[in-house]
């Protein structure tokens, strides 16, 4: 009961960071405002853009589309403020405190996204990119569904993501392994990779969220999709079915197998650097991190690099044609005193033209617009790994975004107690289910 109290106290700590909105933020709100598909656009001004391009590897992506917009409007300049996939969560959360969010800013799916709706953070942008409009018409239909709450759209797909088991191909085929197929055999390769003094998988978790993606892929691997769903809501939530426990067993097989170190003292960047480095066998990682992996610039080549999908057990009562991924996109603030230019600098950002240079290397990030990719130009793993984000039956969201943020934060704190070995399978998914529970009011 300690351990259990420890990480529900941990994990309400942790909402604070998570958690980006206000109380009253999270209250159904009623003065939404409503992009006007008529309006002028005034092509004078700064447009302060939030984004998640914050690497060097990223970051000129943005700069170049607003520059090439600068070039069509002279009189319109940009205020980018670049972040990275983990310090974008505390910048959100700052700039929603102080009430200063940009014109234009970064979202995931899922509950983060449904914060700003709630609390008319965002503007409704069905009349301009929902269903039957011209532009709405130019992404994959999967993409921009994921960002509809309540039957209206409020955010815009910029890419496409899903995750994936990086493997150094030259030292699998060096010790004689095969592709793994199934959970056991990559337990199996991991052991045969140690045995030849050599890390299997980097992992750094220092951050909470990388372990978040590994329990998404294997809770949807033995968990129906339908419960999975049904305790996403914390007003019908359960968190019942045997099928959370074994999957959170297999994840400590994986680290008792594949692992090295302490996870929860190396950092994500770390982990991404052995892998790049050829000091570990595999790295799990996003789809829009391949052309950071291997490059010309990296020991691992990009002839040397493969990936698949994280196996699938054998026995698995969940969905084993799924794939732990979602769209990430953009959203314009309702405070914005330049709603109509934010949309018509949207609508540049997602032509086919800026698509194909997005989904292209150095960048890697398979854009949701139909057509917006050239195969010729791309990462040929980057082509396949989208040919497998369509194959598959369903995109697992990330649990630290899909979920109510005291549940997510419970997920983050209990995943690194688990990974840590302070925490068994049985106490967090109880800890899930208690905060789960709390979250209903």
């Amino acid at each position: 009961m300690k351990k259990l109290a420890k990480i529900i106290t941990s994990a309400l700590t942790m909402t604070s960071a998570l958690s980006f909105a206000a109380p009253q933020m999270l209250a159904a709100g009623s003065n939404l405002v409503t992009a006007n598909p008529e309006a002028e656009v005034d092509y004078n001004g700064t447009l302060s853009i939030l984004t998640k391009f914050g690497s060097q590897q990223h970051s000129p992506f943005f700069e170049k589309v607003a520059e090439q917009y600068s070039g069509l409007h002279p009189s319109v300049s940009f205020e980018l403020i670049q972040e990275t996939d983990d310090s974008v969560k505390g910048k959100t959360k700052t700039l929603v405190a102080t009430n200063s969010m940009p014109d234009i800013f970064f979202s995931w799916t899922g509950t983060w996204g449904g914060n700003f709706i709630r609390g008319n953070r965002a503007v409704d942008l069905t009349p301009v990119v929902g269903s039957g409009t011209e532009w709405g018409a130019t992404f994959t239909p999967a993409a921009l569904n994921a960002f509809s709450y309540g039957g209206k759209n409020f955010g815009v797909p910029l890419y496409l993501d899903a995750k994936f088991m990086g493997y150094n191909k030259t030292i699998f085929a060096d010790l004689g392994i095969e592709r793994p197929t199934t959970f056991d055999a990559l337990l199996d390769a991991c052991d045969t990779i140690n045995a030849a003094g050599i890390v299997p998988v980097s992992f750094g978790n220092k951050e909470a969220w990388p372990a978040v993606h590994y329990a998404g892929q294997l809770l949807v691997y033995n968990v129906p999709v339908d419960t999975l769903e049904q305790d996403f809501d914390p007003k019908i939530s359960k968190f019942d079915h045997p099928g959370y426990v074994t999957a959170l067993d297999q994840f400590r097989a994986f680290i008792e197998h594949c692992t090295s170190g302490a996870p929860n003292g190396t950092s994500y960047e770390a982990a991404v650097q052995a892998f790049s480095d050829e000091k570990a066998a595999m790295y799990y990682q996003e789809i829009i991190e391949f052309d950071g992996s291997a490059n010309s610039d990296t020991e691992l080549q990009p002839e040397e690099f493969g990936y698949f999908v994280l196996p699938a057990p054998e026995d698995a009562q969940g969905d084993p044609h799924a794939i732990e991924g979602a769209p990430e996109g953009y959203m314009v603030s309702a405070t914005s005193d330049q709603i109509p230019l934010a949309i018509d600098f949207l609508k540049f950002l997602t032509t086919q033209k800026m698509g194909k240079v997005l989904s292209a290397s150095p960048y890697g990030q398979p854009s949701a617009v139909i057509g917006g990719s050239d195969p010729q130009a791309m990462n040929a793993s980057v082509v396949a790994g989208m040919a497998d984000i369509d194959e598959a039956s369903y995109l697992m969201p990330w649990l630290d975004t899909v979920h109510h943020p005291r549940v997510a934060a419970t997920w983050l704190s209990g995943l690194q107690a688990l990974v840590g070995g302070s925490m068994s399978s049985e106490e967090l998914i109880a800890a899930v289910r208690e905060t789960s529970a709390a979250a209903k009011n």
